[in-house]
């Protein structure tokens, strides 16, 4: 079993160059307006192709999660050495759990995590909150109901 993702982009080349270096391959099909990656690691069958209106996917972030703090930092430096700007965050309290991450965007703005859970904690504290150097202020807490993270 793997997830599907398709998106909405607005140019194919540079939505196909980025995510060859988030993902460390090439796409499996690709023409002038629809690519594919199969991946495997993570487990995801993701999908992009422009539309005639120009017009692009909006989602509040997607997410890796990962199994090792040491996970997170390879993906960091990965992302680093390919030329990809990331924010890291390093024991956040975020969505009623401990973590650390990183965060990066792609070139339309969708914003991605790439974390690993460390401890859940209480729902209900108030102890979850947003970080600041999250793309697109993704993660928004008002009071009790949660919207942010992984």
């Amino acid at each position: 079993m793997r997830t599907h993702v398709s998106i909405d982009v607005k140019n194919i080349k540079n939505s196909v160059d980025f995510y060859r270096k988030v993902f460390g391959t090439d796409p499996q099909k690709q023409t002038d307006y629809y690519a594919k990656f199969d991946l495997s690691d993570p487990s995801l069958n993701f999908s992009m192709q422009t539309k005639k209106d120009g017009s692009v996917s909006r989602v509040n972030h997607f997410g890796i999660e990962v199994s090792s703090e040491a996970e997170v930092r390879d993906w960091e430096k990965r992302l680093l050495e390919a030329g990809i700007e990331n924010s890291p965050e390093d024991q956040t309290d975020c969505c009623y759990a401990l973590q650390d991450k990183i965060w990066f965007a792609d070139p339309d703005g969708n914003a991605w995590e790439v974390f690993v859970v460390h401890e859940q904690l209480e729902v209900g504290t108030g102890t979850s909150k947003k970080a600041v150097g999250r793309p697109n202020n993704v993660c928004s807490d008002s009071g009790s109901s949660s919207t942010c993270c992984g």
